[in-house]
């Protein structure tokens, strides 16, 4: 395990009692990147972020955070990182300056230190006309803000953040993913799992995708984008019955299908000769398409390339 890893996994299992939920996991993340988790509900995203922040040991594999082992060091490791889940977890009766205060202290700052840095942090999360207020009163956004700020009073090296966008608005999103740029670029490293496939595309330095309780790909966007899924020609077609035809056509080559909207996406290299073939192969008479449009890959198409099996029955336990 080297410095220029803040994570190292490999081989990662676990198991909870029949249903296997890791397969031999590995994953790296570089010192002062983010590297995005992304995987379908039960994928094994946070069974493993629990396993690197020391909550749950693993059945097999080994793994370092900070240079640190999560079994034998795990001390060492937990005063290295900072976990942010799915949900706030904030004392609601108190104020968000108390909050901050009771972190800081938790940490081991004595009273004004930690109120010195309670302040810095509402300053930092734009917090601070919110900061004497209890924070049942706050926004979802806010609370969000407030609880990633919590998990930094202790200056973490490595953060780990589990889907900490689920439920926010549109507008609050974009906040956090401002104050998580603003992490990354003062060099923090961070382990983000999603399933927002906007979020991976806008903050990620590199994408894993867990699948089956493996990482089936990993790599930066662009390169995943290009390698896996390409380009795709989108056909708009004259009406139910041209859909229904091409459709049946294409079969299992069908990238994209939207009934609703009568077009249907299929795989291209992108150069004139191929987007022709494929047009006279699938309309010969000229007659079924009526537009049609070659688009680059999105992370959506990547994922659904290397996820497109129907889901196990078997789903990560919830508890964890």
């Amino acid at each position: 395990m080297t410095e220029q890893w803040a994570v190292q996994a490999t081989g990662l299992t676990k198991s909870y009692g029949k249903v296997r939920v890791l397969s031999g996991v590995d994953l790296q993340v570089a010192s002062g990147t983010l590297l995005a988790l992304l995987g379908a509900n039960g994928a094994g995203k946070t069974t493993t972020v629990r396993i690197l922040s020391t909550l749950t040991p693993a059945d097999g594999g080994q793994a370092t955070v900070g240079g640190f082992d999560v079994l034998t060091q795990r001390h060492q490791v937990r005063r290295t990182i900072s976990l942010t889940g799915q949900y706030a977890a904030l004392d609601e009766p108190q104020t968000g300056l108390e909050n901050l205060c009771m972190m800081g202290r938790l940490c081991g700052l004595s009273g004004a230190g930690a109120r010195a840095r309670a302040g810095e942090l509402l300053e930092r999360f734009d917090l601070v006309d919110a900061g004497t207020r209890r924070v049942s009163t706050y926004s979802g956004g806010m609370r969000r803000r407030l609880d990633l700020a919590a998990g930094l009073v202790g200056h973490p090296s490595v953060i780990f953040l589990d889907e900490p966008t689920t439920g926010l608005d549109p507008r609050s999103r974009q906040t956090m993913w401002a104050v998580i740029k603003d992490l990354v670029a003062s060099g923090v490293s961070v382990l983000l799992t999603t399933q927002y496939l906007e979020e991976a595309d806008q903050l990620a330095d590199r994408v894993a995708v867990l699948d089956g309780g493996r990482v089936v790909a990993e790599g930066t966007v662009p390169q995943l984008k290009r390698d896996v899924a390409g380009e795709r020609l989108d056909l708009t077609l004259a009406d139910r019955a041209a859909y229904l035809e091409i459709e049946a056509r294409l079969g299992t080559r069908a990238a994209h299908r939207d009934p609703t909207a009568l077009t249907i996406g299929v795989p291209t290299d992108g150069t004139g000769a191929h987007v022709r073939a494929l047009l006279d192969e699938l309309d010969p008479t000229r007659d079924a398409v009526a537009r049609f449009s070659v688009r680059g890959a999105t992370l959506d198409d990547v994922f659904l390339a290397l996820t497109g099996q129907p889901a196990s029955t078997e789903k990560e336990p919830a508890h964890v």
